[in-house]
C-alpha cells in the first residue's frame, strides 16, 4: 500500500481505475485495506480532482460490492475444500466462522448490516460464511448492498469532509498547540515562583 498509495495520488484523474481494480484484488484476500481505499478516494475527491467525485464514489462502492460477491461464491462454490489451500486456512479461522455462522443464525442479515462497518479481515469472513451457508444469493445482494451503500458513503463522506476542511483543522489544531504550551509555560513558572516563596518562608 506505500508505494501504491503515491502513484494513485500522481494519476489522481484516473484513480478511480486503480481504486476499482484494487478493491477487486481485496476479494481475492490481497493485502489491499478497503477503508485506506475509500478515504484516500474522499480526499482525492475533495482536493484534487473534485470533478471526479461520482466516479470515486462509484468506484470504492462497485469495487467492494463487487468484491464481496466474489469472497461469497468463492465460499459457496469451495466450501470446506478451500480448508487445503493454506493462505486460506491461515487467514479465515475456523473460530471466527463459527462465530459468524452463530451470529448468522441469531441476527440474520442484521450480521452484514453491522460486520460491514468491522474492518481487520471480519469483512471477508462474513462474505465466505454465508457462501458456505448456502445463504440466498438474492437476500445476500439486498443485505450487503444496503451495509456497503451505507458504511462506504459514510467514510467517503467524513474523508471528503476532512480532506475539504484541511486547512481549518490545521489550523486551529496549531492554535490548540500553541495555547497548550504558553499555558503549560505559565503553569510551570508559577509553580517555580510559588516553590521558591514556600522555601523562604
Amino acid at each position: 500500500m506505500e508505494s501504491i498509495l503515491p502513484f494513485i495520488q500522481d494519476h489522481a484523474p484516473h484513480a478511480h481505475w486503480f481504486i476499482f481494480g484494487l478493491l477487486m484484488l481485496a476479494g481475492l484476500n490481497v493485502p489491499v485495506s478497503e477503508d485506506l481505499l475509500i478515504i484516500i478516494s474522499g480526499i482525492l475527491a475533495s482536493t484534487f480532482v473534485p470533478e471526479n467525485t461520482w466516479k470515486l464514489f462509484t468506484a470504492v462502492f462497485l469495487g467492494a460490492y463487487l468484491s464481496d460477491w466474489m469472497v461469497y461464491w468463492i465460499g459457496r462454490l469451495w466450501g470446506a475444500h478451500l480448508w487445503r489451500m493454506r493462505w486460506f486456512a491461515r487467514m479465515f479461522k475456523p473460530k471466527r466462522l463459527e462465530q459468524i455462522k452463530q451470529y448468522y443464525k441469531k441476527y440474520g442479515v442484521l450480521t452484514l448490516l453491522v460486520g460491514r462497518f468491522i474492518p481487520f479481515g471480519v469483512r471477508n469472513c462474513l462474505f465466505a460464511t454465508a457462501g458456505m451457508g448456502k445463504m440466498r444469493f438474492r437476500k445476500f445482494l439486498i443485505g450487503d448492498g444496503i451495509a456497503c451503500l451505507l458504511s462506504n458513503a459514510t467514510l467517503f463522506t467524513i474523508a471528503y469532509f476532512c480532506g475539504k476542511n484541511c486547512s481549518y483543522f490545521i489550523r486551529y489544531f496549531n492554535v490548540t498547540i500553541f495555547a497548550t504550551f504558553v499555558i503549560a509555560l505559565i503553569a510551570f513558572i508559577w509553580y517555580k515562583k510559588s516553590k521558591t516563596i514556600t522555601s523562604a518562608d
